[in-house]
């Protein structure tokens, strides 16, 4: 059974004892790719220390690698995961292991602070209850991220930003001016092309009704021919249009092709009108429900059944993203 159509993180999951705990790792890894001033090694032993009671079943190392990918849908997938599985008590334990990973005494880079608000969001966790959580784990209040749009935050983490702005706009000056300079070079070339086009199409019209002048005749000929060329097409479109009304009352008379696409939708448990996202994640919550892998403990039969639901699950989706 071919898996090139799951993400790696999806295949952690379905391989997962314990769906929770791995989308857990991967958000604390999240948090930790973007703590400043450790290493990887680092990294990895205390995300093994914090979740040494985790039931997950697989190694760290392929969490880390999605982490510092920076996958989106991957993170996406695993705070959905969290988010419906997580109770208020493990809510306020995920928070702390969070926390835990992110600082050692309070001081957290910007990202993990926006990345603690997220989760805190994500598990309900009020804003009061975070703070109180932050000030009893790391002995200092939560205080609020600093601004990047503003320029107290430039002066304060690059003290070259109004130099290099300077520059910044100097460049643009000149390359405005450079710009401009082309754009009149431009200017000037296509007018004298447009001048130089106006003097052939004088002498080309000059020249056109001079031979219009000697080849009347010619002409009258030419012109009688078309009329008779005229006559033939209208023969030929008329003859068309009585073949094409012929296979429209044959195309009438024979029954309409069954709906494919309508039958597809319904393997996914959609219904006509469904969007490409809408068969994608219809696709993914069928597959990781139908896979074969979860019946690896039952009978040969409910293996088979498994593996050919899944592969009725898989064409429908094949033929859907041909076809939309």
């Amino acid at each position: 059974m071919s898996i090139a159509r799951f993400s790696p993180f999806e295949l952690l999951l379905l391989k997962s004892r314990s769906q929770v705990d791995t989308a857990t790792l991967l958000l604390l890894g999240w948090v930790l790719v973007h703590r400043q001033h450790v290493s990887e090694g680092q990294r990895r032993r205390r995300l093994a220390q914090v979740t040494s009671q985790f039931r997950h079943g697989h190694e760290l190392g392929p969490v880390m690698s999605i982490a510092h990918s920076q996958d989106l849908h991957a993170i996406q997938l695993a705070a959905e995961v969290v988010r419906k599985e997580c109770s208020k008590e493990r809510s306020l334990s995920v928070m702390h292991q969070a926390i835990t990973v992110a600082t050692d005494d309070g001081d957290i880079s910007l990202a993990n602070h926006y990345i603690l608000r997220f989760l805190a969001d994500l598990l309900n966790v009020t804003p009061t209850t975070l703070g109180t959580l932050f000030q009893e784990l790391t002995g200092q209040p939560l205080r609020q991220p600093e601004d990047p749009s503003r320029d107290a935050y430039w002066q304060a983490h690059d003290p070259d930003y109004y130099a290099r702005k300077a520059r910044e706009e100097a460049e643009a000056a000149q390359r405005a001016k450079a710009s401009q300079a082309e754009q009149e070079q431009q200017q000037r070339a296509k007018a004298d092309k447009q001048q130089e086009k106006k003097q052939k199409q004088q002498k080309e019209d000059a020249r056109r009704a001079k031979a219009r002048a000697e080849q009347s005749s010619a002409e009258q000929a030419r012109a009688e021919q078309a009329r008779q060329e005229q006559a033939r097409q209208e023969r030929a479109r008329q003859e068309q249009a009585r073949q094409e009304e012929s296979r429209r009352r044959q195309q009438r008379s024979s029954p309409p092709p069954p709906d494919r696409t309508t039958r597809a939708l319904a393997v996914l448990g959609l219904t006509p009108g469904a969007s490409k996202t809408d068969v994608r994640r219809a696709y993914r919550r069928m597959a990781q429900l139908h896979h074969p892998d979860r019946f690896y403990s039952e009978s040969e039969h409910q293996v088979a059944l498994a593996s050919a639901r899944f592969q009725r699950i898989k064409n429908a989706y094949d033929y859907l993203m041909q076809t939309y």
